[in-house]
């Protein structure tokens, strides 16, 4: 169930509800997005400087102890870390995706994950709660979500001719499963910021509509959040095989309708869950390598015009990966994960296993850097 500034979350509050004895989940999302609780939290939090993350070797480090923890997390993955082992979890490039935090007031356990799909909302939830709630149902819980731009414009929104995922778009269904979700739970969810849809849309000298932030960063110990993006140092470890998993996920079986598992709670390790891919992605893949950057901006992207400048070149170094790739098994032998362990200064080590029991493969990854 939804609580907003400490009640339970009622139509009923809002004029502008629809006035049907019956509660869908888009009046539901409309008059949360009215709320003057969460109206002026989302302002709250649009007025906090974005925060610029980046990982480097002589990095000044931003907290008191010897070194930064932190975990960040691509497209359809997920993590709940303890705050006694992580210090701060992330995500960044979403566009029409939603960064959803769930955070227990008690322990301070936090789960962030990346939704991309209304598909993976059910049992992403449940999956993002097993090491939150840990069977106390009572458990108070904090959320957040960001990022979902109003990715439909005024023609679209009205418009009868043409199909409901252009007149929808794809930032409204999400956001709309997610509340839908939330609110028929039996755990307590308090919504804390809401920055999505109109609340998360700018506009530029075009008319064209961008999302205001396409991340966030979440301080585990004080459950602090702050709109943040991440450099190509700082996604980390393993990203082109993350990055493959996204879309490989689509065609394996095993991964429908949830998250991608991606990190061990209580080991602080990140255990990379296997994913196969087939021969049609392969041959997908090669026939889309001839296309110009704007070709593969419309072709790849549910948003390409608030895409970020390094869309196209992340995509062409995940195709070279899956083309030098074919076989799954060579990335994930006997469907075995990939293992990543913490280094003593905050960063990932490749933990290598073979027949003759081979040791650790270093990362360059040192330390967490947050800049103004």
């Amino acid at each position: 169930m939804i609580f907003v500034d400490g009640l339970p979350f009622s139509l009923n509050f809002s004029s502008s509800s629809s006035s049907s004895s019956k509660s869908q989940p888009s009046d539901l999302l409309a008059a949360l997005m009215e709320h003057q609780v969460l109206v002026s939290a989302t302002h709250s939090f649009k007025s906090i400087q974005e925060r610029k993350v980046s990982a480097s070797m002589d990095s000044k480090l931003i907290t008191s102890s010897n070194s930064s923890r932190y975990v960040y997390l691509f497209q359809r993955e997920y993590a709940t870390v303890d705050p006694s082992l992580v210090h701060y979890v992330g995500t960044d490039e979403a566009t029409t995706c939603v960064g959803v935090v769930i955070r227990n007031r008690k322990n301070g356990m936090t789960s962030v994950s990346h939704m991309d799909s209304p598909k993976i909302v059910d049992i992403g939830f449940s999956q993002m709660l097993a090491l939150v709630v840990d069977h106390n149902l009572d458990a108070d819980l904090d959320v957040h979500l960001v990022g979902a731009f109003k990715d439909v414009s005024p023609n679209h929104a009205s418009g009868r001719s043409i199909s409901q995922r252009k007149r929808d778009g794809y930032s409204i269904p999400l956001c709309r499963k997610i509340v839908e979700t939330m609110q028929k739970r039996p755990e307590k969810f308090h919504v804390k910021t809401l920055c999505v849809l109109r609340h998360n849309t700018k506009y530029d000298s075009q008319g064209n509509a961008l999302p205001i932030f396409n991340g966030l960063l979440v301080e585990t110990s004080s459950g602090t959040l702050i709109p943040a993006s991440f450099d190509k140092t700082s996604r980390c470890p393993d990203e082109i095989v993350r990055r493959l998993r996204v879309s490989s996920s689509y065609e394996d079986p095993s991964w429908q309708g949830k998250l991608l598992d991606t990190y061990d709670t209580k080991t602080d390790r990140f255990i990379i869950a296997p994913c196969s891919w087939t021969k049609r992605l392969v041959q997908i893949v090669l026939s889309l390598q001839s296309l110009s950057d704007s070709e593969i901006l419309a072709s790849c992207s549910t948003s390409p015009l608030a895409e970020g400048p390094e869309f196209v070149d992340n995509e062409r170094r995940l195709w070279n990966y899956l083309i030098k790739n074919p076989d799954w098994r060579t990335t994930f032998p006997m469907r075995q994960p990939r293992v990543f362990e913490r280094t003593g200064d905050g960063g990932w080590k490749r933990a290598g296993f073979s027949s003759q029991g081979q040791g650790t493969y270093s990362t360059p990854l040192k330390s967490l850097q947050v800049m103004q």
